[in-house]
């Protein structure tokens, strides 16, 4: 196990399964207590005993994210709990599929609860609690999706957009009082979220031909990129905008082989 969160506090919402499971395992692997959030208990806690099996230190704390008052309790309980929150990552999402001529305005909302709302939210509550103690990072989550227009995921993207730039205005707000706020932006990941998508072989194939690294990335790489924003090595980072995604966000376009 190493130190480079030795002693943090650290909440990490959707927490359950894909990049936030790995990045509280990543978390714990590096001396934090992780605090995991989310609204099924069951998976939380299958990631919390594991985590304590290999030595590190977790709970769980059951909130959905889009219901304000659940998830800033959430927060401010794990700060009384442990004392303080060095690091909170506003990962929870939700989405919905559908071309904007046949999407509802139930279903473009349902994008922003979550995503946009429970970010904010999040980000909220934790700039107070870390301002009172002197300090703290905040990471946010955004998407690949945005960066750029995706047919048939309008209201995904707008609320992705919506939170890089919510982070950089969290950023000037935070930095006075040493808050730091950073965006981490992953291409396409292997996770349950896009495991139908990855299912068929020939799907699978053709995303990996428009990725310059020709492969799908792991949680774990989002997770590593997460790290490295929470931790004291980036201490003169914030307000940044971080793709982890093959290169996908560098090309103009592809030449397929």
């Amino acid at each position: 196990m190493s130190t480079r969160l030795q002693g943090k506090i650290a909440l990490i919402t959707g927490a359950g399964s894909g990049i936030g499971a790995a990045t509280a395992r990543r978390f714990a692997e590096e001396g934090a207590t992780v605090v995991l959030c989310g609204r099924n208990p069951a998976p939380l806690e299958a990631v919390a005993s594991a985590i304590r099996q290999a030595g590190g230190k977790a709970d769980c704390s059951v909130a959905d994210v889009s219901d304000e008052q659940a998830i800033v309790c959430a927060i401010q309980a794990a700060a009384q709990r442990h004392g303080r929150l060095d690091i909170l990552v506003n990962n929870a999402m939700a989405y919905t599929w559908g071309a904007i001529d046949s999407t509802s305005t139930a279903d473009w909302q349902a994008n922003f609860s979550t995503t946009v709302d429970g970010t904010f939210w999040g980000t909220r509550t934790a700039m107070v609690l870390m301002k009172a103690q002197g300090g703290g990072a905040i990471i946010n989550m955004a998407s690949i999706c945005g960066l750029f227009g995706t047919p048939g995921m309008a209201g995904y993207s707008a609320a992705k957009a919506a939170v890089i730039n919510f982070s950089r205005a969290a950023a000037s707000e935070g930095a006075g009082s040493k808050v730091r706020c950073n965006v981490v932006v992953p291409g396409v990941i292997d996770t349950p979220a896009t495991a139908g998508m990855l299912a068929d072989a020939k799907a699978r194939g053709n995303t990996e031909k428009l990725i310059p690294l020709r492969r799908i990335g792991q949680a774990l790489e989002v997770a590593n990129a997460i790290l490295f924003l929470a931790s004291d090595e980036a201490s003169y980072i914030t307000g940044a905008c971080v793709p982890v995604d093959g290169g996908r966000s560098a090309e103009l376009y592809t030449v397929l082989e």
